[in-house]
């Protein structure tokens, strides 16, 4: 169990650590390499250890935190598996109490879910591919596989094959344009990037979606990338 006063503890730590490199930044007007290297391992620390507070606050800072990281470039794996843990947790990763699930925060899961495709790594890809296995929330499941339309890569079609997977599954019990329209651009970035689709699958699923009970700007987006993946050969 997360101890809220070890977490403060730390961060009381990684203050000090991070104001005495500051002020010798400050004397020196320069970072060495091991001054930038324990800022950057403070950084993640804080980061880890506000993720993993139960508050539903805590990731919700810890999340401006990766944000602001991926932004100036940081996209390591120590912030994917952060990422990783927030896109689960609640689903994959259950805590309870006194029989309640007590860390369901579905948009922390969604922008976690988003992040990983700014991250845009194989590891980041296969993160996505476990919240689709696992997810129920509609707008985090929009949110994944709008990050691996993103990411993009679609080795062996097994990105392809997943989205797919994961919509036929949930296409039969609640159809719903937002996710058909966030399947059908994800596929079209893929196809893009990949020089097409090959997965039959996916072109019955678009047909499907082209035909069935969803709005009519929905059913035309389905028919026209269909008419692009055969003229495009794939």
């Amino acid at each position: 169990m997360f101890s809220l006063k070890r977490f403060f503890i730390l961060i009381i730590a990684a203050v000090i650590a991070v104001s005495s490199v500051t002020a010798q930044n400050t004397r020196r007007g320069e970072m060495t390499v091991e001054e930038s290297y324990l800022q950057h391992a403070i950084e993640i620390m804080i980061i880890r250890e506000t993720a993993r507070a139960g508050s539903r606050e805590q990731k919700y800072i810890a999340l401006e935190y990766i944000g602001d990281a991926i932004e100036r470039g940081n996209t390591s794996d120590e912030i994917r598996q952060t990422l990783e843990y927030l896109s689960l947790e609640g689903t994959r990763s259950v805590a309870r109490e006194n029989g309640r699930v007590v860390n369901n925060f579905p948009e922390v899961r969604r922008r976690a879910a988003m992040y990983l495709g700014q991250v845009g790594s194989e590891e980041a890809r296969r993160s996505l591919i476990e919240v689709l296995k696992f997810e129920n929330e509609p707008m985090v499941l929009q949110e994944a596989i709008k990050s691996l339309g993103d990411i993009g890569t679609n080795d062996n079609n097994e990105t392809v094959a997943n989205i797919v997977w994961f919509f036929s599954r949930f296409d039969n019990l609640n159809p719903d344009n937002l996710m058909a329209i966030a399947l059908i651009d994800a596929l079209e970035k893929i196809a893009k990037k990949n020089g097409g689709i090959t997965d039959p699958e996916a072109i019955r699923i678009l047909i499907r979606i082209s035909e069935g009970h969803y709005i009519t700007p929905v059913r035309e987006r389905a028919r026209q990338l269909v008419a692009e993946l055969r003229s495009t050969g794939g």
